[in-house]
């Protein structure tokens, strides 16, 4: 059986955007949001108002999830080692997981804070909640808005932008509620803006929870049909067969392939594995091909035996 392999770099970090480029963005965010945290519990203390010592802490956790997000990110542009093979590439999988669950420990969190206001009312400093709460959203809008581009390729910085936007939410919404405890003098409108934050910010978390999940089992990246790539394999000129076809994410952003073409004629010299990876890169954004082909008899294919 003859086997061929070819590691085509058209670009060296997949199709999309390099991860690199939101160094920046992540410094700028964990610089305004630390900052912020700060100011936030100093008010809430001084003023006594537990709802804003709560979303300071919980913006203290939105400052952990960045830089988990920012070491990711980095991380996954390390060079490869003799032990880590694919180098870091996989941390910006964990560091998506590891937003998720800590986006719901935070709702986890609020939810508690809030069915207890909704038993116990305390009497809320609407002024004070209101003012630092705006500038909450400056804050964390701003930064969810560094982010804004990237999730749709990568789902670290998507975890970013998600933590980013949800906060800028609960802003407004503690804005909002401020506003109407001034003018009404309803205590309970504080908690229940509270619960409809929660019920937002759970939908996003589901999203992200469900996809890293996905990716962390290397299942198919949701862009990639598995289909599409297995039937342009086998129409491939002079391929009677393909199999032992693997389709994974290395990282958030790069996807690799392997599989075994059956070529009873021969063929699959370099020129052939070279143009296959190039048309894998650019109709499927699949940049790290490895190709095995083989000359019929597969029954010889001890690995094929039992698979499919």
């Amino acid at each position: 059986m003859g086997g061929a392999h070819d590691h085509h770099h058209h670009h060296a970090h997949g199709h999309h955007h390099a991860p690199a480029s939101y160094g920046r963005a992540f410094a700028i965010g964990v610089v305004l949001n630390t900052l912020f945290v700060a100011v936030e519990a100093g008010f809430g203390i001084w003023s006594g108002s537990m709802a804003l010592v709560a979303d300071a802490g919980h913006n203290l956790s939105d400052v952990l999830s960045l830089i988990v997000a920012w070491a990711a990110s980095v991380a996954s542009t390390r060079p490869a080692s003799a032990r880590f093979t694919w180098g870091y590439k996989s941390s910006s999988i964990l560091a998506a997981l590891a937003n998720a669950a800590l986006l719901l420990v935070a709702l986890g969190a609020i939810l508690f804070e809030t069915v207890q206001r909704l038993a116990d009312p305390a009497p809320v400093a609407g002024w004070t909640m209101i003012v630092v709460a705006a500038i909450g959203i400056v804050v964390n809008g701003a930064t969810a808005l560094l982010f804004a581009g990237g999730g749709k390729h990568d789902i670290n910085i998507r975890g970013a932008f998600l933590h980013m936007a949800a906060d800028a939410l609960v802003s407004l919404g503690v804005v909002i509620a401020g506003v109407a405890i001034l003018l009404t003098g309803a205590w309970w409108v504080d908690p229940v803006t509270s619960l409809v934050i929660v019920a937002a910010i759970g939908w996003g978390t589901w999203g992200l929870l469900k996809d890293s999940l996905r990716m962390g089992l290397l299942g198919v990246p949701p862009s990639i049909d598995e289909a599409a790539v297995r039937s342009f394999l086998a129409g491939l000129p002079g391929v009677t067969q393909v199999h032992d076809l693997h389709i994974w994410p290395m990282s958030t952003t790069e996807t690799a392939l392997t599989a075994h073409l059956v070529m009873p004629a021969g063929g699959g010299g370099d020129a052939f594995l070279h143009d296959l990876a190039h048309r894998l890169e650019h109709r499927f954004g699949i940049g790290h091909t490895t190709v095995q082909v083989e000359a019929g008899d597969h029954a010889a294919c001890a690995l094929d035996q039992g698979h499919r």
